[in-house]
C-alpha cells in the first residue's frame, strides 16, 4: 500500500516540511511519481521502528489496538448513508448533505463544516489504490461523542484528482467520514486503510452490494474489532 505526504505527516502528526526534512537527512523510503511523492505503508513502519518513532494512528497504526476510540463503524454509516450512481461531479453535493444531517451538530457547527468542506485545499482526498479514497475534512474540531457519520459514495464513472492515484487504478469508490474528535479522526483513518485492503469487504464494495449487505458486514468488522479490543473497550 502507497501513502502520500499528507497521509504519511498525518500518521505523525507532524507538517508536511517535517516529513521531508526526513527524506534529506533520515533517509525515509520513498518513490518519486510524476512531480510527487509516494511512500510503501512497510518500508516507513520499518524505518520508523528503527528509530522508535513508530505511528500510533491514522494510516500507519498498528492493528492491535481496534476500537480505540470506540466508534461503531455502522452507525455512522447508518447516518451518512450509501450513495449509488453519483456522477463526479456531484460529489461534493453529497458531502453537504451529509453534513448538513449530521447527527447533534448544532447549526452553527454545520455551517462552519460547511464552509470549510468548500475551502480549496478543504478536503484531504487520501486515495489508497485500487478506486478507493477516503476523503475527509482536512480541518478537524472536536465534535462531541455522538456527532459523526461515514458515507460511502459509489461513482457512476471515475473521479479525476489534481493529483493521479498512486496506482493508476480510476477512483470510483469513496468513504466520506466526519469523526467526533480528532482522535476517532486518526482512528477511522487506520481502521479504514486496513478493511480496505484486498479482502472480502472491499471485494463486497466493488461488485456494489446492496445496502443491508454491506451494513451486515460493516456491523460483523465492529463487533470482531470489539473483541479484539478486549474487555477494555468502550463501545
Amino acid at each position: 500500500m502507497y501513502l502520500n505526504l499528507a497521509q504519511i505527516a498525518e500518521s505523525f502528526g507532524v507538517q508536511e516540511q517535517v516529513v521531508e526534512g526526513w527524506i534529506r537527512n533520515e533517509g525515509l523510503p520513498h518513490t518519486p511519481d510524476r512531480g510527487r511523492l509516494l511512500f510503501d505503508r512497510a518500508q516507513v513502519a520499518h524505518w520508523a521502528a528503527e528509530r522508535g518513532m513508530a505511528a500510533k494512528a491514522g494510516f500507519l497504526a498498528p492493528v492491535t489496538p481496534a476500537f480505540a476510540t470506540g466508534c461503531r463503524l455502522e452507525p455512522l454509516l447508518r447516518a451518512g448513508g450509501i450513495w449509488r450512481e453519483v456522477a463526479p461531479e456531484g460529489t461534493l453535493a453529497i458531502f453537504e448533505r451529509v453534513l448538513a444531517n449530521l447527527p447533534g451538530a448544532t447549526p452553527e457547527i454545520l455551517q462552519l463544516l460547511s464552509s470549510r468542506l468548500r475551502l480549496p485545499d478543504g478536503i484531504n482526498w487520501a486515495p489508497l489504490g485500487g478506486g478507493f479514497a477516503l476523503p475527509h475534512l482536512s480541518t478537524r474540531i472536536a465534535l462531541g461523542r455522538d456527532c459523526g457519520a461515514i458515507a460511502l459514495v459509489l461513482l457512476r464513472s471515475p473521479l479525476v484528482l489534481p493529483a493521479p492515484n498512486p496506482d493508476g487504478v480510476p477512483l470510483t469508490r469513496l468513504v466520506f467520514f466526519v469523526a467526533p474528535s480528532p482522535r476517532a479522526h486518526l482512528d477511522l483513518l487506520g481502521r479504514f486503510s486496513r478493511i480496505l485492503r484486498p479482502g472480502s469487504f472491499r471485494d463486497l464494495l466493488l461488485r456494489g452490494g446492496h445496502d443491508e449487505e454491506i451494513f451486515r458486514t460493516i456491523a460483523a468488522i465492529d463487533a470482531a474489532s470489539f473483541t479484539a479490543a478486549g474487555p477494555d473497550a468502550r463501545p
